[in-house]
Order: structure tokens, then sequence, then C-alpha cells
């Protein structure tokens, strides 16, 4: 559960506010955190990643985003966090991209921001559906995608091979579940390696536990169904359409999202921007390399519309 708490926010100078919206018929949870004496700030949305929540790190992202003169917006998907949707903890790029859909319409509709001036922001699973939706050529104006997957099939290289078969059984066990039983299955999003799990290297399970609140009630699962789609998932193929700002940031030892295909990524950008950390997956959430990442991200949102 995500809880805003607003006097500490208004002295950090921001207020935050419930904001839901509603995709496909289904309420999606928001918070919205908008900057002290800011008239129509520009505005970031934020989407978490894979199997994620809003409640992991998020509102670090936002308060820094706040904090510095432009509005912030982020959401959870359905089925996950504080969003309504059965069945829970289901991870699909289409669904992912409706929601994503969603809020950005939901936010351009917002009186206290500026319309003209919405920057799309992604990490992980979310890096890449930002780039696909910044590549539909909506009404936004820059795109940061952090650690982004982009390349299905490179993805997939980073799985253990003696789980592929694994993967495969579970997503049919779940398929097959639904249509006949109406019973899901589901996976381990994280484990350690040897572990069968959707992420299972070395940086996985202190890096994914690294974001996740102590009172968190996240479970660690994912439905099954999502195997059929990892390897098809590729936005790596639609960059070239993209035709705004971009931030792409890439930690060069990432073993979850590899670093090369988001730096190919990047080259294919018209306007794109490439910040390279010496760090894994995980590290630009929490501590120094947090610090510098944001660093990076505000001075490029400073550079493009301050």
């Amino acid at each position: 559960m995500f809880e805003n708490n607003s006097e500490v926010s208004e002295a950090a100078g921001f207020t935050a506010h419930d904001s839901d919206f509603t995709s496909q018929g289904v309420r999606c949870a928001g918070t919205l955190y908008l900057p002290n004496n800011v008239e129509r700030p520009p505005i970031v949305i934020l989407g978490h990643g894979f199997a994620a929540v809003r409640a992991f790190r998020l509102a670090a992202f936002a308060a820094r985003f706040a904090e510095n003169g432009f509005a912030a917006y982020f959401f959870d998907y359905r089925c996950f966090g504080d969003s309504d949707g059965e069945p829970r903890h289901w991870v699909d790029p289409t669904r992912h991209q409706q929601d994503w859909r969603s809020a950005l319409h939901h936010v351009t509709d917002m009186a206290e921001i500026n319309p003209d001036k919405i920057i799309l922001w992604g990490s992980s699973f979310s890096g890449g559906h930002v780039l696909q939706i910044a590549s539909e050529r909506p009404n936004i104006a820059a795109v940061i995608a952090q650690v982004p997957h982009v390349s299905g099939p490179a993805t997939l290289k980073n799985f253990p091979l003696k789980n592929m078969l694994k993967t495969t059984v579970a997503a049919f066990k779940d398929v097959l579940g639904r249509l006949l039983f109406n019973k899901p299955h589901y996976s381990p999003v994280i484990g350690r390696p040897g572990d069968y799990a959707v992420m299972t290297t070395e940086e996985c399970w202190d890096g994914w536990f690294g974001m996740v609140p102590s009172e968190s009630t996240w479970e660690n699962k994912v439905l099954s169904r999502v195997f059929l789609k990892l390897a098809f998932f590729s936005p790596i193929y639609k960059v070239r359409r993209i035709n705004v700002p971009a931030l792409i940031v890439v930690g060069t030892e990432d073993t979850v999202t590899p670093p090369k295909a988001a730096e190919s990524a990047a080259m294919r950008i018209p306007n794109a921007e490439l910040k390279l950390f010496d760090c894994g997956h995980f590290s630009v959430y929490n501590g120094e390399l947090f610090e510098r990442n944001i660093s990076a991200q505000l001075a490029f949102l400073s550079a493009n519309f301050l």
C-alpha cells in the first residue's frame, strides 16, 4: 500500500495528491506530486518495471523531480499494488501499454500542469514501454528510459537454459488453467542463482529487495503466461521513430537488461543522450548511484525544459 504524506511533502516543496484513472474499465491508482509556487509545470509520468509496484522507489524519483520544479505522476498497473484488476500479478506488454496510454490521457487533462511538456519515464521493463509509446509520436515532449528492456531475445540470453523448459510448461499450465478451470498458475519473479524464477543473476535478490519497503505486502510471483510474450517484446525495432529528446540510462554491468542492446537502441534514436554508469541493473535505484543517476536525469530535464 502506497501512502502519501502531505505534511512531509509540503515541507520538501511539493504537495501530494491521490489521482486515479481508468484503463480498460479498471481503476488504476496514481499519485501526483505538484511543486509549490510553480504555475503549470512540466510533468514526468513514471511507471514501474517488471512485476513491481509504485511503492518500490518511484516516490524517491518523483520527489526529486518535484523538488526541482517538475510535477510527477506515478501509478500502479492494473492487477498490481493499489490498483484493481484480477487475476493479480499479471505482466503483459500489451496490457501495460494500454495503462500507459490511459495514464497519459489522464495527465493531459490535468489543469494544474502544462500538457505540452509531458515526459515519459520508465525503468527496466517499463523503460521499453515508454520507448515504444514514444515511437507512436503522441503529445509528449521527452522520454527517459532507465536500464531499459529493449530486446526480448537479448534479455532471454541471460535466462538459464535449464529453466527454459520449466517456463514453457508453466506458461501452458497458466493458459490452460485459465481456459479450462479459471485457475491461474504463477512463477517466482526473483530468485538466487540456480533457482527457478524470472530473474536469478547474482545481483537480483539483494537488488530487488533493496527496493521493497519493510511494510510491503508484495508477493514474489507473476502469472506464468508472461513467458509466452517476453521473447517478442522488442521496442528496439521502433525507436527510430522517436522524434523528441531521449535520455537512455545504462548500467554497464547490468545482468538483467543487456547494456549493449540498450546502447544500440540509443544509437538509433535521432535525438538521444546516452548515460553510462559502471554498475548493475538495480544499483541506480539506491545510494550513491541513485544520486548520480537522478542528477543526470535532472540535468537532462533542465537542459530541455527550464
